[in-house]
């Protein structure tokens, strides 16, 4: 029922009895031990599991012979505590020397065997070796099969366990063909509310939502949790699970209101149920806290990162994966504030965590490089980007299936690293390897599908071949209307790709309705001071500023302004960019001197937030010389023109056109003096 702490106070009556009554090395002391042992390995007080488990294990070779199955079982339970703290050659050590005494002490097609590969499979499915895991888990069925009734629940456990691994492959028909298996035997073996019921339409929920069809995923989540809410006592953890699944759909669908509906219930369920260093209270603040993100409240995002920190920091050795992930989302904050150095600090340890606890090509690696390759790629450093894209890609394409998801991300990701260095052909390539295998391996109205229609529109737009790029953008927004609520962060990027099209081929009356649009959903799908509001009205003001009505523009880059004023640290490269619009307005009014005074705004954050040779840097020189050049100093002009000609040269391919534009004012320049 999860009610640990009754539970414990029973084992513990129960205990004393035994102690009073029984030798010290009867082995009913060992099982009261181990029954200890297992409520704490439930409340995630792993330390104190392994103490209960290793007093019944002493008690268990002493009192058995070396080939008795309870002495396999305590190895089993002990290797399952080292699975928990993600130590997996530890627990690999323990279950495998648990089976060495079940073949020996038990006929071959014995269930208890089958128990034993099924562990062993969990290790290697959780270490990413995919193909070993399948491997033990087969072996686990064909015993379960011959030695169990067909509709035997233990045989549903095979084919959930086998379900698991494909999904983690990213073959989801294959997935969902197994869990729809064992789903079948539940229904016929167990009674209409059993929680093994409510578990099943979990997975394939799971499954549907990693599908992309939310809907479908939300339906079987429900269901599920009909079943929990009739089967268990109200403050069971399973109604937890529950309810943050529900959530997980809702914050995918983008209802953020409702995702943090679902997950701090969830959350409050786990309080009075857990102890208050529980994982599963961490996982809660995580979930919080990556809506809080996706809304983007850093402040918000980071103090329920922290929390969940805190919890794992005491709960987890410090070489733990999830200790690792906790890294990785502080990182993740810190990258969508704009403190790259930050986010890289925290990707970084998460790093060194993975290195030492997984193989090495384990696709949590890959994982954490791309995370770092992120970084170095929004702070302009390409060849560091590169470098850390494709030792992510090199994982990937040893251990994924060649149509997994995960390796259309890595190509997509290495992709748009050639996209910003100007090479679109090389930049198509790897879009178009992504799009292939997202068309194999999703269902045609995947919101992956989109980004990648979306991604190639993208070098078609900036290579200024407008109807390809038009074509492609609106088959994204095509698949984002029927994969996503009509009011989703997602579908207003896609309004606004298409205005950005139309922009760009002079129909400004056009492209205003697309970024009004835009404004619009993004108005009602994210909170007042979200950056993404910001870049709403930018756009509008954009359109304004190219129309020549500065009045206006001036008006929609100003809202623009306060709100990433609101939202931002005061050194965020987007509050730069913003500083240098209003500049651009004034420059197009003749106001030299006021444009001059935003340019060297946006510069000094620049130089603070990104290192020396960003191209955005360039930018800035390019703006302040122009500005300079408006006001007849030639020299000055020529000084700042130069700096940014220093650094596109060395970031950039000789031919970009940014690299030509800038050579062309020099000489624009030098013409004048």
């Amino acid at each position: 029922m999860g009610d640990y702490s009754k539970a414990l106070e029973f084992y513990e009556k129960a205990h004393k009895i035994y102690e009073k009554a029984l030798p010290p090395n009867h082995p009913h002391l060992a099982t009261s031990y181990n029954n200890i042992g297992l409520v704490y390995n439930n409340m995630g007080d792993y330390s104190k599991a392994l103490e209960f488990y290793e007093k019944a294990h002493k008690i268990y070779k002493k009192a058995l012979p070396p080939n008795h199955p309870d002495l396999a079982t305590s190895y089993n339970y002990i290797g399952a505590v080292y699975y928990h703290m993600g130590d997996y050659s530890k627990a690999l050590e323990f279950y495998e020397k648990g089976l060495e005494i079940t073949k020996k002490a038990l006929p071959p097609n014995h269930p208890d065997l089958a128990s034993s590969y099924n562990n062993i499979g969990g290790v290697y499915n959780s270490m990413g070796d995919y193909s070993k895991a399948l491997e033990f888990y087969e072996k686990s069925l064909k015993i379960r099969e011959k030695a169990l009734p067909p509709n035997h629940p233990d045989l549903a456990i095979s084919y959930n366990n086998i379900g698991l691994v494909y999904k983690n492959m990213g073959d989801y028909s294959k997935a969902l063909e197994l869990y729809e298996k064992a789903h079948k035997i539940y229904e016929k073996a167990l009674p209409p509310i059993h929680p093994h019921l409510a578990t099943s339409y979990n997975n394939i929920g799971g499954v549907y939502n990693n599908m992309g069809d939310y809907s479908k995923a939300l339906e079987l989540y429900e269901k599920s949790h009909k079943i929990y809410e009739k089967a268990l006592p109200s403050n069971h953890p399973n109604l937890a699970t529950s309810y943050n699944n529900i959530g997980g759909v809702y914050d995918d669908m983008g209802d953020y209101s409702k995702a943090l509906e679902f997950y701090e219930k969830a959350h409050k369920i786990k309080e009075k149920a857990l102890p208050s260093n529980h994982l599963d209270l961490a996982n809660s603040y995580n979930n919080i806290e990556g809506v809080y993100d996706d809304m983007g409240d850093y402040s918000k995002a980071l103090e329920f990162y922290e929390k969940a920190h805190k919890i794992k920091e005491k709960a987890l050795p410090s070489n733990h994966p999830d200790l690792a992930n906790s890294y990785n989302n502080i990182g993740q904050v810190y990258h969508n504030m704009g403190d790259y150095s930050k986010a890289l600090e925290f990707y970084e340890k998460a790093h060194k965590i993975k290195e030492k606890a997984l193989p090495s090509n384990h696709p949590d690696l890959a994982t954490s490089y791309n995370n770092i390759g992120l970084v170095y790629n929004n702070m302009g450093d390409y060849s560091k980007a590169l470098e850390f894209y494709e030792k992510a890609l090199k994982i990937r394409e040893k251990t994924l299936p060649p149509n997994h998801p995960h390796l259309a991300g890595s190509y997509n990701n290495i992709g748009q690293v050639y996209n910003n260095m100007g090479d679109y052909s090389k930049a198509l390539e790897f879009y178009e390897k992504s799009h292939k295998i997202y068309k194999k391996a999703l269902p045609p109205n995947h919101p992956h599908l989109a980004t990648s229609y979306n991604n190639i529109g993208g070098v078609y737009n900036k290579m200024g071949n407008y109807s390809k790029a038009l074509e492609l953008y609106e088959k994204d927004l095509e698949i984002t209307k029927k994969a996503l609520s009509p009011n989703h962060p997602d579908l207003a990027i896609s309004y606004n790709n298409i205005g950005a099209v139309y922009y760009h081929m002079g129909d400004y009356s056009k492209a205003l309705e697309l970024y009004e649009k835009d404004l619009e959903i993004t108005k009602k799908a994210l909170p007042s001071n979200h950056p993404n509001l910001a870049s709403s009205y930018n756009n509008i003001g954009l359109v304004y500023k190219n129309m020549g009505d500065y009045s206006k523009a001036l008006e929609f880059y100003e809202k623009s302004h306060q709100i990433l004023e609101n939202a931002l640290p005061p050194n965020h490269p987007n509050l730069a960019t913003s500083y240098s619009n209003i500049g651009q307005v004034y420059n197009n009014m003749g106001d030299y001197s006021k444009a001059l005074e935003f340019y060297e705004k946006s510069l000094k954050i620049k130089e603070k937030a990104l290192p020396p040779n960003h191209s955005s840097l360039a930018t800035s020189y390019n703006n302040i010389g122009m500005a300079y050049s408006g006001k007849g100093n030639y020299s000055k002009a020529l000084s700042f023109l130069e700096k940014a000609l220093s650094i596109l040269q060395k970031s950039l391919p000789p031919s970009h056109p940014n690299i030509i534009a800038v050579k062309n004012s020099i000489d624009n320049v030098k013409k004048k003096m």
